[in-house]
């Protein structure tokens, strides 16, 4: 089980201070508290835009809608949640820190990934390709028909491209737009309500070249009429890094240390500092 909850940051903020502080104290605080299974960072550019998603007459994206990222939070029990949950008031007191607003989805059947070609289960780095997150937008009471159009008739159509890097679909039950999830106090909350009920697709390629092309071509194209149907609009979000802090429930390098330290581990092949040793004097 999972949950996907989206952010924007503080509206006076430096994007550079709220990038370093989400990476290097929000996270590293995350990742300690205990029951986590699943703990991802994705980071979103404002100003990124290379033809991100094919023009589309009845699919145009959500007008005025900007995210700074997007976080996975797993977890591999009710159990374990529920230890999460108990321990969490010391994590969202932190986010009004950097956040003006998190939402939180539940996606109670976890989330599906359907490719994933990196060689690395744990990336910490900046985006080496060409990633996106694409918000698909349900019309009322039709998220159930558009997930399943998007499992049907999209992925396949993605799937079918060779240069398809990656393609996790989350797909998460409706959103009350009022509901305090998050519970982060002196954060927004709201959800207006195109925001309530989505499905959201991360694809990746090597290249923004063979994305464009992928995503213009007739298989994607006829799978955007079918689900003109069920949504409203498709917003797509440009990755600018990935960062894990927990996978199957272990602390990764960037979770024990921090971000930009595990970075700087890696880039100068300071192996000496992965030894378990030095690494029991940094666990909780």
């Amino acid at each position: 089980m999972n949950t996907y909850t989206t952010v924007v940051r503080r509206h006076h903020l430096a994007h550079e201070d709220f990038t370093a502080y989400w990476r290097d104290a929000h996270g590293p605080l995350c990742s300690r508290l205990p029951g986590l299974g699943l703990y991802v960072q994705h980071h979103f550019s404002r100003t990124h835009d290379a033809h991100l998603w094919p023009g589309h007459d009845d699919l145009p994206p959500l007008p005025h809608h900007v995210l700074d990222g997007a976080v996975e939070i797993g977890f591999a029990s009710p159990d374990d949640q529920a230890v999460f949950q108990d321990a969490s008031p010391l994590l969202f007191s932190d986010e009004q820190n950097v956040f003006a607003q998190t939402l939180a989805y539940d996606l109670p059947h976890g989330s599906q990934t359907l490719r994933d070609t990196d060689p690395d289960p744990t990336p910490n780095r900046a985006e080496p390709g060409d990633r996106l997150h694409v918000h698909l937008h349900a019309r009322p009471g039709a998220l159930a028909d558009l997930a399943a159009g998007v499992q049907q008739d999209l992925a396949p159509a993605l799937l079918a491209d060779p240069g398809l890097v990656k393609l996790r679909l989350h797909l998460p039950t409706a959103r009350d737009g009022d509901a305090e999830q998050p519970p982060a106090p002196d954060v927004d909350h709201h959800a207006a309500p195109q925001r309530r009920e989505l499905v959201v697709a991360e694809i990746a390629f090597p290249d923004a070249l063979t994305r464009r092309r992928a995503l213009e071509g007739p298989a994607v194209r006829r799978a955007l009429r079918v689900l003109a149907g069920s949504a409203t609009h498709a917003t797509a979000f440009a990755v600018s890094g990935v960062y894990t802090f927990v996978r199957d429930g272990r602390l990764t390098t960037a979770g024990l240390r921090g971000s930009r330290t595990a970075e700087l581990i890696t880039a100068l092949a300071a192996v000496n500092q992965l030894d378990g040793r030095v690494e029991r004097l940094f666990h909780p």
